[in-house]
């Protein structure tokens, strides 16, 4: 369970993202932007770029209450989502997870601005934010590290219904906080 003081589905408004809870009615505008086989790519469910793969996973999203898409303010259109959760060996803190983004939105800062939104959100309730990575999402290991956070364990976790192997990523506040004046300071 999250702390009383926290919630798990907050609106967050940056610069050029929008994040929002996700809605029954998303559900066409969030598998546009996961409908092409890259996105799932290193993803243990490599196959979930397939509209009758997807709208299991997006029921899944719904349920939890806790997903929040994202929206480019530019064009208001969807391009991916993230949400929050509680990992079941770490009963006392957040972690973040099941992101993915539009192929469209890779590479640029995109994934670090939904990222800055989530994390300035729980480090007001939680000193520390984990994230679980499949070991062969090289991807998401890669963008999980250059937000500064390490890789402290591997552990099987069940995270969404059936166990599976996960590594295992903490950040502390300092740690964020580092990366965040470091790319102030670049900018």
């Amino acid at each position: 369970m999250f702390k009383s003081d926290f919630d798990p589905q907050p609106a967050l408004s940056g610069e050029a993202i929008f994040l929002r809870p996700l809605r029954p009615e998303d559900l066409e505008g969030l598998y546009s932007a996961a409908s092409h086989p890259d996105v799932w790519a290193g993803h243990p469910a490599t196959d979930r770029y397939k509209r009758e793969k997807f709208e299991p996973y997006f029921a899944l999203l719904l349920a939890s209450e806790t997903t929040l898409v994202a929206i480019d303010r530019q064009n208001d259109k969807i391009i991916g989502c993230s949400r929050y959760y509680v990992a079941p060996d770490m009963p006392d803190s957040i972690s973040i997870g099941f992101t993915f983004l539009n192929k469209a939105y890779w590479g640029g800062g995109t994934n670090f601005d939904m990222k800055r939104l989530m994390l300035g959100h729980a480090f007001g309730t939680y000193p520390e934010v984990w994230f679980h990575i499949a070991p062969t999402n090289i991807r998401s290991q890669k963008a999980t590290a250059k937000l500064g956070a390490a890789h402290v364990y591997d552990a099987i976790l069940d995270l969404s219904g059936t166990p599976s192997p996960w590594m295992c990523f903490r950040l502390r506040q300092d740690d964020w906080n580092r990366v965040v004046a470091g790319r102030a300071e670049v900018a």
